[in-house]
């Protein structure tokens, strides 16, 4: 039986830094790229990418370099194998730039995860390849606001269920904070948490979609970080009353 919430987790890319709109950009070079092959819109190019991307993610996970092996994979496909060597050269060359992208921290989250922090226990949960997000993490200069980092390879109700189970704490007396409804808010309201949604201003394709079936009066959304203390605050009132 909840007590109220105890346990306060972020999400990283999207919340509390940038990071899609590199990743939109490398698709636009990527792009421009493969438009030297083939017509744009004939070829479908945006499309044949996020289809080959969405089939790798049970091979390859998610972040950068699943991105790049994907690209590459997706030039040869809509190239029919004409694209050279030094164009494939490219793609690794601007993968490789994102990975050493600084780290960008969003304005006023350092403030805001403080604030939450002095009222609750918080910890890091974010998906993505290990090396870079660990990267991301120490760049940040925000992983001493955390008792905790999980970087995890998908955020789905079993990998919250085994994050509580290891703070022996009930999925009511949690929150999620995030930009994305598909993996930060709609997993946790499953299984009996509560939810911060903060959208960002772009998202991946991937990340758009999400079936709220019921939880949604465990949600709250806000336009900015300087509004996460006090949302936070109101559905803890909620979780002290239910």
């Amino acid at each position: 039986m909840s007590d109220g919430i105890r346990l306060v987790g972020f999400d990283a890319d999207d919340t509390l830094w940038r990071s899609q709109d590199f990743f939109d950009e490398a698709q636009l070079e990527f792009e421009r790229i493969v438009g030297r092959y083939v017509d744009l819109a004939d070829g479908r190019v945006a499309e044949a990418l996020y289809a080959v991307e969405s089939a790798n993610i049970a091979v390859f996970g998610y972040g950068v370099k699943g991105m790049a092996l994907s690209m590459i994979e997706a030039a040869t496909q809509v190239t029919d194998a004409r694209i050279s060597a030094a164009d494939l050269h490219r793609i690794v060359g601007m993968a490789k730039s994102l990975l050493r992208h600084p780290v960008e921290v969003l304005p006023g989250i350092r403030d805001a995860v403080e604030a939450i922090a002095a009222r609750f226990e918080v910890v890091l949960i974010t998906k993505g390849d290990l090396f870079h997000q660990e990267a991301k993490v120490r760049d940040s200069g925000l992983s001493d606001l955390f008792g905790r980092i999980e970087i995890v390879s998908e955020k789905d109700p079993p990998t919250y269920a085994r994050v509580l189970s290891e703070f022996d704490a009930d999925p009511g007396q949690f929150l999620m904070i995030g930009n994305s409804l598909r993996s930060d808010i709609a997993p946790v309201l499953a299984l009996g948490g509560w939810g911060v949604h903060i959208p960002y201003h772009v998202t991946w394709a991937h990340e758009r979609h999400a079936d709220i079936v019921d939880g949604a009066e465990r949600m709250r959304q806000v336009a900015s970080p300087g509004e996460l203390p006090d949302a936070v605050e109101a559905l803890a009132g909620l979780a002290r009353s239910a």
